[in-house]
């Protein structure tokens, strides 16, 4: 049933990435998903369907794991952000990461437990999600014919 339900969520996430792919003035702009604990394995789900066109995922301290057998099946470059001293989390992201068949990277937060409220471990992650930015840069436009 969780992974029915996150299944579900994935679905109404693609979808609405469709619908704001086709809302005038939205063209050319990258979309990511950015999931955090559960909510990375629904970012996850929705980057895995078919038409997916999303320009990066970033999970932070997320259980991509739930995503399960949709894993390969993930074309936009993922981020696995975790802490340092959630071994069990971190156990799980690399055996996400090994089902990952796109551009995928893991970044340990040293000294971060699972909710990364330590001092200095929210700068970490900011840090670190620059990535995310950097692949969400405008997708070149078409020369005009001018």
């Amino acid at each position: 049933m969780i992974f029915a339900d996150r299944t579900e969520g994935g679905r109404r996430l693609a979808a609405a990435t469709r619908w704001l792919h086709a809302e005038p003035g939205t063209e050319g702009l990258a979309i990511g998903y950015f999931g955090v604990s559960t909510g990375a394995a629904t970012a996850l789900l929705a980057a895995a369907e078919p038409d997916a066109d999303v320009a990066a995922v970033v999970s932070r301290g997320g259980r991509p794991d739930l995503a399960g057998p949709r894993l390969p099946e993930v074309t936009a470059p993922t981020l696995l952000i975790v802490g340092g001293h959630d071994d069990l989390v971190l156990d799980l992201n690399q055996q996400a990461q090994a089902l990952l068949r796109c551009e995928s990277r893991l970044e340990v937060v040293p000294g971060a437990p699972r909710l990364f409220e330590e001092p200095g471990a929210p700068e970490a992650v900011a840090v670190l999600a620059r990535w995310f930015t950097d692949h969400l840069a405008p997708a070149p436009q078409p020369a005009s014919g001018r």
